[in-house]
């Protein structure tokens, strides 16, 4: 761990889920400021995020979100692996494991047991990622700012794969990432910075979102400097229709891809 001596005394803390991205964000953090501790949640159990989802879809959404998942993200994954690979040799990304003497481990972000923890690290500043919706009462536990970087264009592509679904509607010019203020809401904070990426014809659904994390990491580090700094700046929100996304169903998606081509 190293620290920038202008952030000297200053604490960075991440509130995350576990997983690759959180890796790769601790690391880049950590080799440019220091990361103080992680506070990493227990996921929810496939059964009730299923039971969950189908609640606010309906089960014929859920079982087609299912069957994409088995018969084209999972082997889109498997098979993207080599372009993966690259892309993050070629970004110098570490994804190696999180350090487990500054891992702290929790049931949930929500759970007053991460209220403690919080409140004993006195965090200058809360770096989330990769976590269920985070509830005021954990927002407002702590006096400083939670910083998110999204996989979407807010509040145009709230949500999840907000890279794809740009793509999906013919809507390249809203194809990137956010850095934002984290609120009670779902990618509803305060937009801090916003970059475009643009996918090469070797790329896909699974590797929209490595895309956006590279081009999201210098947006999120100069947020880290000037929540530090004490000198966040908001931009305006583009225009456009605020829509929350979920993951496509298989019908979905080979529809988007005969009229698009997105894969």
């Amino acid at each position: 761990m190293s620290a920038a001596p202008e952030f000297a005394g200053k604490k960075i803390v991440m509130l995350a889920g576990p997983g690759e991205s959180t890796n790769i964000l601790f690391h880049a953090l950590d080799a440019e400021f220091g990361v103080h501790r992680i506070i990493v949640e227990t996921p929810v159990s496939q059964k009730q995020l299923l039971k969950r989802r189908a609640e606010k879809l309906g089960w014929g959404t859920v079982l087609g979100q299912i069957a994409f998942k088995l018969a084209v993200a999972g082997p889109l994954g498997r098979s993207s692996q080599p372009r993966l690979t690259a892309l993050k040799q070629a970004h110098q990304l570490n994804d190696q494991p999180l350090p487990e003497d500054r891992t702290i481990r929790v049931a949930s972000v929500n759970d007053p047991a991460c209220i403690a923890q919080l409140q004993d690290l006195n965090p200058d500043v809360v770096v989330v990622n990769g976590t269920r919706i985070i509830a005021k009462r954990v927002l407002t536990s702590v006096p400083c700012p939670f910083l998110n970087t999204h996989a979407g264009i807010t509040p145009l592509y709230r949500g999840v794969h907000g890279g794809y679904w740009a793509l999906a509607n013919n809507d390249a010019a809203h194809c990137g990432v956010s850095v934002h203020l984290v609120d009670a809401g779902i990618d509803t904070g305060g937009i801090i910075a916003q970059a475009l990426i643009q996918p090469g014809p070797e790329d896909n659904f699974a590797t929209y979102p490595l895309h956006q994390l590279i081009a999201g990491m210098p947006l999120l580090k100069d947020a880290v400097r000037a929540a530090l700094r004490g000198n966040i700046q908001l931009r305006p929100a583009p225009e456009g229709t605020s829509r929350l996304w979920s993951h496509p169903t298989l019908g979905e998606y080979w529809a988007n891809r005969r009229r698009t081509g997105v894969r």
